[in-house]
């Protein structure tokens, strides 16, 4: 056993003794680790990223209000698995605050969710389970008394991902913008950008509410009963304020799309129209009591955001010389620029089939 990491669990008040401590899972943003223990429950260790995360008293603020929230919600309705239904974190015997820190690293321990499962595959039965727990999720929250930040400032900002664009394109780092496919792409996308902006633009004029959404809706985010009921969902570090379009237009861009995000054979790449059914009419079927006539009409715009966001931020990047996303070869974030822009177009040829479906959902 890690002697370095048994030192960091004994900072938490944990019952039980400690009889291993091994890797847990392959997370790309955190270290995280299953502390097995001689009681009843087993814990998960986490290192916090605060390369990512810089402001962990407002990431676990946040994480605190949210879990706390939910928690009681449970017990009102008279839940009794509750501890399987939503993440427990355990106090620093020192501080009592979710994390601990010898001022270079930041930690933090859960307790372990028994007999759960999680699911990589989307199908369009597990993208209907994944609308239903993360719009079952934000209605939840929709009446949160506390004050959230934004744990990655301007996460899903389309307007500042814009004006990365244009500064990148004056600056020309690369001389890449001498392409002319580079140059029309750009060209391109500033044709859309006001049309692509329009959220935000809502939100200033008091249109559009800003909500408490998860921000990382992928399918391994839920944790499931081996009989296939949902259990909670995980993975709390971009819970925020935002636009519902988020939580619904990032699941989509990645679930939805039949090729791969950088995926050189663009005939692959579209937008399956199967899976958005089955997302939309789970995620409305829980967020449906709470979401405005705006957020609701815009929906379908949420499904073409996401790729068109992604596809500027991408080809800022290759304009950067590739200072910020890994890449595998030198024209990577061209071809994932691409790709994203085919998916963009597909998603946008497919707007008037997603919002009958969803007119035709607010009928039944």
């Amino acid at each position: 056993m890690d002697a370095k990491l048994e030192k960091i669990v004994s900072h938490f008040i944990l019952p039980g003794t400690v009889t291993d401590i091994r890797p847990l899972g392959n997370g790309l943003i955190n270290d995280t680790f299953r502390v097995v223990t001689d009681g009843p429950d087993d814990f998960v260790l986490q290192r916090i990223n605060q390369g990512i995360f810089r402001d962990v008293d407002l990431l676990q603020h946040n994480i605190d209000c949210v879990t706390r929230h939910i928690r009681h919600k449970l017990e009102l309705a008279g839940e009794t698995d509750i501890d399987r239904k939503v993440l427990h974190f355990l106090p620093d015997r020192e501080t009592g605050k979710s994390y601990w820190t010898d001022g270079k690293e930041w930690w933090r321990v859960s307790v372990f969710i028994r007999d759960a499962l999680t699911y990589e595959a989307v199908t369009p039965e597990y993208a209907g389970y994944a609308g239903e727990a993360f719009g079952q999720f934000e209605a939840m929250l929709a009446d949160l008394p506390d004050q959230l930040g934004e744990t990655i400032p301007d996460f899903h900002n389309m307007e500042l991902r814009a004006r990365q664009l244009r500064e990148a394109v004056a600056a020309d780092a690369a001389g890449r913008m001498a392409d002319p496919e580079v140059r029309a792409l750009v060209d391109t996308m500033f044709a859309r950008e006001a049309e692509m902006c329009k959220a935000d633009r809502m939100y200033r004029e008091g249109l559009l509410p800003k909500r408490i959404c998860h921000c990382d809706t992928k399918v391994n985010n839920m944790l499931f009963d081996r009989d296939g009921s949902i259990l909670c969902v995980i993975d709390l570090d971009t819970v925020m304020p935002s636009f519902v379009f988020s939580d619904f237009g990032d699941f989509l861009r990645t679930a939805a799309n039949t090729g791969a995000e950088d995926d050189p054979d663009l005939d692959k790449v579209g937008f399956n129209m199967d899976i958005f059914r089955a997302f939309a009419r789970g995620y409305l079927s829980t967020a449906g009591a709470f979401l405005t006539p705006v957020e609701r009409e815009n929906l379908p715009f949420a499904a073409t955001l996401f790729p068109y966001m992604q596809a500027v931020r991408f080809l800022t990047d290759y304009i950067n010389e590739d200072t910020y996303y890994k890449i595998k070869y030198p024209a990577h974030n061209l071809v994932r620029t691409r790709a994203q822009w085919k998916l963009f177009e597909s998603a946008c040829a497919h707007l008037d089939e997603m919002a009958k479906f969803l007119q035709k959902e607010a009928l039944n």
